[in-house]
């Protein structure tokens, strides 16, 4: 028997229910894997209240790390010991162990130890397709990521910076925007203090940024158009304040001929080879101490509603990890 996180109806944290379930032998093309520590993202809050619905009762969760106890027939790419990590599977990483499609997984290279792979996968391979595809960061320019003192932002700032960007990034506290600025977001602008728009413009001489990223949604998304130069791309990817509302395409030409975006990660693992070769360059990152993982807080598994309720609430910076 395992201990597992599921959920029948959606809502507040208070729906997430620990149950003990049986799990079978792996089948054809599945392991079954121990997980040793398990990511939580934002994305996990989306589906859990129903924003991006599941079909219910449901588990929750995409990333973890763990080490593979046993083998189903046809996989013949891992070993049981292996260490791997994941962060595209079907829901179902909150849990003890789990079965899973063994081509989700990725091994871990001997310099990453488990609760750094979890706290990363997801947010690393996030900052690979936003800084490396969405738009291809140059070295001497200048870009806008907000919640920079957040999982994907720690991780991108210093991805940026070591790409010779310069980044401003929106925070909303004293200690987040140090915990930004010492991750390679140059000028961390205090959004509950000052109008980032405004700032954003003194900083570049009025002439805006090439590209913003915005993973807060409802509450930044207009602002954020003001702060692109013309033909600037607006790069939104969560709804962390809510969902955007519908934009009048016109608005985009009366901003600057902009253009706009909502990318996935799971677009991108879609592409065969893509999840092998983006995890490589983040492995070799943070290998070689270019991009420091911060896992800031942890929590059990039996503390699962508290740690949806900390990461709604935005009190948490850096990577969290659950630890089954």
């Amino acid at each position: 028997m395992v201990i597992t996180i599921r959920f029948d109806r959606f809502g507040d944290p208070e729906v997430l229910e620990k149950q003990e379930i049986a799990l079978p032998a792996p089948g054809r093309g599945e392991v079954l894997l121990r997980h040793t520590a398990i990511g939580l993202n934002f994305f996990d809050i989306y589906q859990r209240s129903g924003l991006y619905p599941l079909p219910l009762p449901s588990g929750l969760g995409a990333e973890a790390a763990g080490v593979i106890e046993a083998l189903g027939n046809g996989v013949d790419s891992f070993a049981v010991g292996d260490r791997v990590a994941y962060c595209t599977a079907p829901v179902g990483a909150y849990s003890e162990a789990r079965l899973i499609p063994a081509a989700c997984l990725i091994k871990l290279p001997a310099a990453i130890d488990d609760q750094t792979a979890a706290a990363m996968m997801l947010k690393g391979l996030t900052a690979h397709y936003l800084l490396r595809r969405t738009y291809r960061i140059s070295a001497g320019e200048t870009i806008l990521f907000h919640a920079a003192a957040g999982g994907v932002g720690l991780i991108a700032c210093q991805w940026a910076s070591h790409l010779g960007a310069t980044v401003i990034g929106t925070v909303g506290s004293r200690q987040k925007a140090e915990l930004a600025r010492a991750h390679g977001c140059n000028h961390p602008i205090l959004y509950r203090e000052e109008d980032f728009t405004r700032r954003l413009r003194a900083l570049t001489e009025g002439a805006g940024v090439p590209v913003v990223y915005d993973s807060i949604g409802k509450d930044t998304f207009e602002k954020s158009l003001d702060c692109l130069r013309p033909f600037g791309l607006m790069v939104s990817f969560g709804n962390a304040s809510g969902v955007v509302p519908p934009v009048p395409v016109g608005l985009l030409a009366d901003k600057g001929s902009l253009y706009l975006t909502r990318p996935s990660l799971f677009t991108h693992a879609q592409e065969p080879g893509y999840l092998a070769g983006a995890a490589a360059e983040l492995f070799d990152l943070v290998s070689r101490g270019i991009i420091k993982i911060e896992v800031n807080q942890t929590y059990s598994l039996g503390d699962i509603a508290q740690a949806h309720r900390d990461l709604e609430a935005r009190k948490t910076t850096g990577s969290t990890v659950i630890l089954p």
